[in-house]
C-alpha cells in the first residue's frame, strides 16, 4: 500500500512537471502563433470535432471550463477571426462555436508546433515509445487524455 507522503511527493511531481510542461508550450505556441496553450486546446477540440463545431456547453464540458468560462476564452478567438459563433437553428438558446477557415489554417500550424515541443520534450534517449505509452496509460488512470486517435476519446 502506497504510504501518504509518497502520494503526496508523487503528485508534487506531477504538478510541477504539468506546470513546466504548460510554460513550454504556451511559450512556443505564443512566439510562434501569438496564442496561447489555452487557445490552442481550444481551438484542437473544435477541430476534433465533426464539421470544426460544438455546442459551446460541449466544448466547456471537454475543455474542463464553465459555459460562461469558455464564452470569455472564446471572444479574443473570435475578434482574429480563428472562431465564429453560430446559432442553433432549432434552438435559439443554444450557440455553437465554429472554427473559421483561417482558424482550421492556423490550428494545422499550431499543431505541427506543438507536435515538434512534444517531440522535443520526449526525445530519444531519454524516452522511448515503450516510456510514453507507459506515463500515457498511467496520465489516463488518474483521469488525463489525450487525442482522440490515441487511445480514445479526448475529453
Amino acid at each position: 500500500m502506497t504510504d501518504a507522503a509518497d502520494a503526496l511527493d508523487a503528485s508534487l511531481r506531477l504538478i510541477r512537471a504539468q506546470a513546466a510542461l504548460a510554460r513550454r508550450f504556451d511559450a512556443r505556441l505564443s512566439g510562434l502563433h501569438g496564442v496561447s496553450l489555452a487557445d490552442f486546446t481550444l481551438l484542437l477540440r473544435l477541430g476534433q470535432a465533426p464539421g470544426g463545431r460544438m455546442r459551446r456547453v460541449d466544448l466547456a464540458e471537454a475543455v474542463g471550463l464553465t459555459a460562461s468560462g469558455v464564452t470569455r476564452a472564446l471572444a479574443p478567438l473570435e475578434r482574429i477571426g480563428l472562431v465564429s459563433r453560430e446559432p442553433d437553428a432549432r434552438d435559439a438558446r443554444v450557440a455553437h462555436a465554429a472554427l473559421t477557415d483561417t482558424g482550421r489554417r492556423l490550428l494545422a500550424e499550431m499543431r505541427g508546433t506543438a507536435e515538434e515541443t512534444a517531440a522535443g520534450l520526449f526525445a530519444v534517449p531519454q524516452w522511448n515509445a515503450e516510456d510514453i505509452g507507459t506515463l500515457s496509460g498511467l496520465l489516463s488512470r488518474l483521469g488525463g487524455t489525450g487525442l482522440p486517435e490515441h487511445g480514445g476519446p479526448a475529453r
